[in-house]
């Protein structure tokens, strides 16, 4: 039996984590999901996924591209894959955004974020 990756949705907007994970679980993937109002070390360390989807902008004040780079300045999380998550295409602009291993704008459509978490799960 394949093991199944352990995948951490983190997105302010109700409807897009049950989006993400009602689509991700349908394809054998285990899915945690964060609003972003916890600690997102705290919830790494609770949850040890694999991936991390993580959306631009969570509301009210936290800015997904600090989140990252708190994954990155930590060496314990620091190599795992992250996708950032945006509604806008404008943030691939920010030198913060570079840390990210790839970013996809949101869709209902989520095929290129399959092929994304595919190819991020196999290069591990």
């Amino acid at each position: 039996m394949n093991k199944r990756h352990k995948i951490l949705v983190v997105d302010d907007e109700k409807h897009i984590r049950m989006l993400y994970q009602d689509e991700l679980e349908t394809d054998g993937y285990l899915v945690a999901t964060s609003d972003g109002s916890e600690p997102i070390l705290a919830v790494i360390t609770r949850e040890k996924p694999e991936l991390v989807i993580l959306d631009i902008r969570i509301e009210p004040n936290t800015s997904g591209l600090d989140l990252l780079q708190e994954i990155r300045a930590n060496e314990a999380t620091k190599e795992l894959p992250v996708i950032l998550s945006t509604a806008y295409d404008s943030f691939q602009y920010d030198l913060k955004s570079i840390a990210a291993d790839c970013y996809v704008v949101k869709s209902v459509d989520l095929s290129e974020l399959k092929v994304k978490i595919k190819s991020l799960l196999k290069a591990k």
